[in-house]
């Protein structure tokens, strides 16, 4: 039985290049004893994405690939990857993000060391396709007043313990949690008394297009955030105080792309 689990879900890819530096960065970390899960969640490309995972899996005989015929979304795969795993320690690799070398050991650990938190992360380094370009800053210890602007974790960087993501039954698998079902999930585990860590050291490379013609996310998707929102910190006791930031995310879609985008620079 492996000691962590990493799970990664991916979808009618676009850039098998980030795909592969991203598995590559798993498969070479300095810490062995892991499952690799990869999961095709319904691609409609014509089996270019299930193709392609199949070869991927016999560059390492950890990985395990995984295809679902039907599209249910990020939740509903991350839940179907936990029960699938067997690992001590479960932790998720988006598809275009790059894990340090010595992620997984420092992680294993940290909580091999600290029993008293539930789960940890990292900070990072903010990357594009013209390469590193910011920096992801996050508060080392985490309080429920941490969760009022934004996530206080970098999701694709946390390692959990199995326990405590079967305590809150996975990921919640809802329209509104389609675009944030880490920032639903850590508010759940911080409900629940949970808590978690994140490691000062840049351990992770962390992609954000930074291009101002882009548009970052719809209003659809920052109207289902606002709801995550007052659910989350209604669940920990702070719905007055955090009434101005359920509207931060509609607020920001309204922001003119090219100034959100010098924002952006500033903020990362």
């Amino acid at each position: 039985m492996p000691k962590v689990s990493v799970i990664m879900s991916t979808y009618n890819c676009k850039d098998f290049v980030s795909l592969e530096n991203s598995v590559m960065s798993i498969i070479n970390q300095t810490f062995t004893d892991f499952e690799f899960i990869i999961y095709n969640d319904g691609s409609t490309d014509e089996g270019k994405t299930s193709d392609y995972l199949k070869e991927t899996a016999k560059l390492d005989s950890r990985i395990k690939v995984v295809d679902c015929y039907e599209n249910h979304g990020l939740a509903y795969a991350k839940n179907q990857m936990i029960e699938m795993s067997s690992g001590k320690y479960i932790t998720a690799q988006d598809d275009d993000d790059v894990s340090h070398p010595e992620r997984l050991e420092k992680e294993v650990k940290f909580l091999d060391s600290n029993p008293e938190y539930d789960f940890v992360g990292t900070v990072a380094k903010v990357f594009d396709g013209n390469g590193i370009w910011g920096h992801y800053d996050l508060v080392e210890k985490p309080t429920k007043e941490s969760f009022l602007w934004n996530s206080p974790f970098l999701h694709p960087t946390v390692m959990f313990r199995r326990e405590v993501l079967k305590e809150v039954n996975g990921y919640r698998v809802a329209k509104e949690t389609m675009r944030a079902e880490d920032y639903d999930l850590f508010f759940r585990l911080y409900a629940k008394g949970y808590k978690g860590f994140n490691i000062q050291e840049d351990l992770f490379e962390y992609r954000i297009e930074n291009d101002p013609s882009k548009k970052y996310r719809p209003m659809s998707d920052r109207i289902q955030e606002a709801k995550v929102r007052y659910k989350g910190f209604r669940s920990l006791g702070m719905l007055i105080k955090g009434i101005p930031f359920i509207f931060k995310p509609i607020l920001i879609g309204m922001i003119p792309q090219k100034v959100f985008y010098f924002i952006r620079k500033k903020i990362y």
